[in-house]
């Protein structure tokens, strides 16, 4: 009986608020404690299958795993909040009380869905394939002119690597100071690539090899639908300066479990 007057008189407002800060208090706060219990213990699981994933497959081929994951888990959040409000509103109805308008907390929602929505490709995906690790290569390359170090995300182990690169944009800086490059080059590292174009090879489902070559750029006539003629700045390799070497290696989840992703790593660069 005090489940029935509690269920009856708790307000859908409250109950909504409840159930956006955690599964299950909506439903405590109906006085349905078996189900409010579970849907607590199954958000502790739920989360910690989401970081699980996150942890094991975010930097893989597989990287899409926890993004839905964790869309689901946004779902399910949504989901046990709105069916809280809606059998608050039923009792409140059934009690003779006023209609709440309180629907409008959900949009709370969309805070923990933008967080993960933009949050996650900051971080993830930068192994998924040998163009993400490339490009997470070129973003940490121009910190070697200041004494700085590749990303320890590309996991670079071999001091080749780092040596090839360090003599590559060595080699830039000389053609900069001969003025071979583009008169925006300066030694900072950043626009010492404005002239430098990177080439992905793929050489199998397991390897690949990316080409750094400098360019020049070279106007071409061109026509503007056919009829107006124009010109189009061309870039033309010139020389290539370093060579990337990449694998795709198995990735496991933590605890060792194995499910076919791979994580793309940069094993070697030579210099011409």
């Amino acid at each position: 009986m005090r489940a029935v007057t509690k269920a009856a008189s708790a307000n859908p407002g409250n109950v909504l608020r409840l159930a956006l800060l955690a599964w299950g208090l909506g439903d405590l706060a109906l006085g349905r404690r078996s189900a409010g219990m579970a849907l607590l213990i199954a958000e502790v699981a739920a989360a910690g299958v989401v970081a699980y994933l996150f942890i094991g497959l975010a930097d893989t081929t597989w990287y899409l795993v926890p993004f839905v994951a964790g869309v689901l888990f946004l779902v399910v959040w949504a989901t046990q909040a709105a069916v809280a409000y809606r059998r608050a509103l039923r009792n409140q109805a059934a009690g003779g009380g006023a209609p709440s308008r309180a629907a409008a907390a959900m949009a709370w929602l969309t805070i923990p869905l933008l967080v993960w929505g933009t949050g996650f490709w900051l971080v993830s995906g930068s192994a998924a394939g040998p163009a993400a690790a490339v490009d997470q290569f070129e973003s940490s390359w121009p910190s070697l002119t200041a004494g700085g170090r590749l990303d320890p995300g590309l996991g670079v182990v071999d001091t080749r690597v780092s040596a090839a690169a360090a003599a590559a944009l060595s080699a830039l800086q000389r053609l900069c100071a001969g003025g071979t490059l583009s008169s925006g080059c300066s030694a900072s590292g950043r626009d010492l690539l404005r002239d430098v174009r990177i080439g992905l090879t793929i050489a199998g489902s397991d390897a690949a090899t990316a080409a750094v070559t400098v360019v020049a750029f070279e106007r071409r006539p061109s026509q503007f639908l056919g009829i107006f003629g124009g010109t189009d700045l061309v870039p033309v390799p010139r020389q290539t300066l370093l060579t990337l070497h990449l694998r795709a290696f198995p990735a496991s989840l933590p605890g060792g479990l194995q499910l076919g992703a791979q994580r793309w790593r940069i094993v070697d660069a030579t210099t011409p």
